[in-house]
């Protein structure tokens, strides 16, 4: 059964509900002036939930050393006007990161969340580009220096797979 979305529900995701191949592309070491890149596929599907006002994706990322399975459930505020995204990855099934919490601004979703990475403390930025018309694109950076300088770390783009 598929429930309609409430009319009022903001449209900010709507260019990524459906099913998509995934090309991604991946820092190798974070933090350590690092320029290698390790790039895989993945397959990822996104529907919408709570009557529109939010989605949750079901992703497949073929690793080099083997698949697994994430999610991303992302919901809107109507009171802040601020969506919020968590992740919520298969190999470690028992924890939810932080989420990052935003808006579309001129077409562009920018989402921000203070951090953890290996017990230093940081700050994550994902950047999600909805590029109408062509695909759309999503990248994670993190800095270690409160925001002034950022290293781009994870970057994905989307190809729509044909519906049959």
């Amino acid at each position: 059964m598929s429930l309609s979305p409430d009319d009022s529900a903001p449209a900010d995701f709507d260019f990524i509900i459906g099913d998509w191949k995934v090309r991604h592309r991946r820092l190798n070491q974070r933090f350590a002036g690092c320029t290698e890149w390790t790039e895989f596929e993945g397959l990822s599907s996104t529907r919408k939930v709570l009557g529109g006002f939010g989605n949750l994706e079901d992703n497949l990322l073929f690793f080099p050393d083997g698949p697994f399975r994430a999610v991303a459930l992302r919901s809107y505020c109507k009171d802040s006007g601020t969506w919020s995204i968590w992740w919520l990855d298969g190999r470690n099934p028992t924890a939810i990161d932080t989420p990052v919490r935003g808006q579309f601004k001129e077409g562009v979703g920018t989402f921000f969340a203070d951090d953890l990475l290996n017990g230093n403390p940081i700050k994550v930025r994902f950047t999600w580009i909805p590029n109408p018309g062509g695909n759309p694109r999503w990248e994670q950076a993190f800095s270690k220096d409160g925001g002034s300088t950022w290293e781009i770390n994870w970057q994905m783009e989307f190809s729509a797979m044909a519906k049959a």
